[in-house]
């Protein structure tokens, strides 16, 4: 793949544009910003480079393995997606980083004692559980219907499956003689994950936070703070307080540590999620072996950036019989421009250091997504996600905000659960496939948080 680089500053790579994926439905952009790094006296961050030439043009170092592609070992890509896409002043940073993450996988005191902090602390592992009255309401007129299963991932402390990746971030922070953490958080379930662990930890924690999000999710602001973090609010959204979080981090390599909850920028941070979220498709595999002998039929996941459905999807990509659902937050409709539907309406492009589909326009800024479920609001998704749309391994689908907030009330109502909005969209999407499944078939639905936090908006809303 080649770029015609324009101009190069120390902050930005000023790139003219090259390829387009002609089967998204946007137009092509013009010659953009590559918005990360962010760090002060910089242009705009709103902007991305787009790539133009077709994918298929684009050799990518994978080898078929059946109908399944397979990854070579080349760290931090995934296909033609991810990468570093960062200034030298960053690329030692992330080296140190990707060195002590190597290490970590290898270390078994490490692996030992993050056990336990998962098993003791965090309270892993989640049940499988048989959702019994969910199931009979997808039955059809002969009592037939698949089986729904829910990885209850909102029992874990703090609420969510972020403290999964947010627990062992923290513990490889500590190793490298970090004081203090660094993260953006949108719904603040990575935030509450974050300040959490780094209570646990003994570390200073500085969580950003969009002004409008901490509006929506006060419960979670609150609770942030009582666990000892100082939250930052910042103009606009989750994309916003990102870049804010990577501004300070920048400003304090040598101290500070980012600690990314969702499986986007440069490498290894991808990576990083993705592995210390893999424990919720090991233990579905255990626990599927022990409720019926098999694996499932079915995996469906929300999809915001990537980091809960691939904490799933991962220990099964190489199983072709398992089929795996995304479910994007399609706000008020895929054609009202008011979603955060980034595999079915982007482009590719690079956006906070890495490669991976985009929300933009045609002239490569950033668009501003939307979903009910605030922690789906990331105009774009991670490399590895990006990759499994491409290689067709998994399939991508979308939930409106309304059909979101009945899959709430619905879960509620029959099995008095109440799950995340994010989570909800993944539920709301059983409505047009189970009665597409044959009778018995074995779904399991990653329940990634719980939902009290939207008990207030799901109330006064319109739906």
């Amino acid at each position: 793949m080649a770029f015609s680089i324009k101009a190069l500053s120390f902050s930005h790579h000023i790139i003219s544009g090259s390829t387009r994926n002609p089967n998204v439905d946007t137009k092509p952009a013009a010659a953009s910003v590559v918005s990360l790094p962010v760090i002060p006296q910089t242009p705009s961050d709103s902007a991305a480079l787009t790539i133009k030439k077709p994918l298929s043009t684009v050799k990518s170092p994978v080898k078929t393995v059946g109908k399944t592609e397979i990854l070579k070992s080349i760290p931090g890509k995934f296909g033609k997606f991810g990468g570093k896409y960062v200034p030298e002043t960053l690329i030692t940073c992330l080296g140190k980083l990707e060195a002590e993450f190597n290490l970590v996988l290898h270390d078994s005191e490490f692996q030992e004692e993050l056990a336990t902090a998962l098993r003791d602390y965090v309270g892993r592992e989640t049940p499988l559980y048989f959702a019994q009255r969910l199931t009979n309401h997808y039955k059809n007129s002969h009592g037939e219907g698949p089986g729904i299963y829910l990885k209850r991932e909102d029992l874990n402390h703090g609420g969510a499956h972020k403290i999964n990746n947010a627990l062992a971030q923290a513990m490889i922070a500590k190793r490298m003689g970090r004081k203090s953490i660094v993260a953006a958080t949108g719904a603040g379930q990575h935030g509450v994950a974050t300040a959490a662990a780094c209570a646990k930890l003994n570390l200073d924690c500085t969580i950003f936070m969009g002004a409008t999000d901490m509006e929506k999710q006060a419960s979670n602001v609150l609770l942030m703070k009582l666990l000892g973090a100082q939250v930052e609010p910042v103009d606009g959204t989750f994309k916003d307080a990102s870049s804010e979080a990577i501004r300070a981090w920048v400003g304090e390599l040598e101290t500070s540590y980012y600690l990314t909850g969702t499986a986007v920028g440069p490498h290894p941070c991808p990576s990083m999620v993705r592995e210390f979220q893999s424990v919720i498709g090991k233990e579905t595999r255990r626990q599927a072996m022990e409720k019926w002998g098999g694996k499932p039929d079915v995996l469906v996941a929300c999809i915001g950036s990537g980091s809960n459905a691939l904490g799933l999807f991962h220990e099964f990509i190489k199983d072709e019989d398992v089929r795996m659902i995304g479910v994007e937050a399609a706000g008020f409709g895929l054609d009202s421009g008011k979603h955060a539907a980034t595999l079915a309406r982007g482009d590719v492009g690079v956006y906070h250091g890495a490669m991976s589909y985009l929300l933009q326009d045609e002239e490569g800024q950033i668009l501003g997504p939307h979903s009910i479920g605030v922690g789906l609001e990331y105009p774009g998704v991670g490399p590895e996600v990006s990759f499994l749309k491409e290689t067709g391994r998994a399939e991508f689908h979308s939930a409106t905000d309304k059909e979101a907030v009945d899959a709430y009330r619905r879960l509620c109502q029959l099995e008095g659960i109440f799950p995340a909005l994010e989570a909800a969209h993944a539920l709301a999407y059983l409505e047009k496939l189970c009665p597409t499944l044959p009778h018995g078939t074995k779904v399991v639905v990653n329940i990634s948080g719980r939902g009290d936090k939207d008990a207030a908006i799901v109330n006064v809303s319109q739906y």
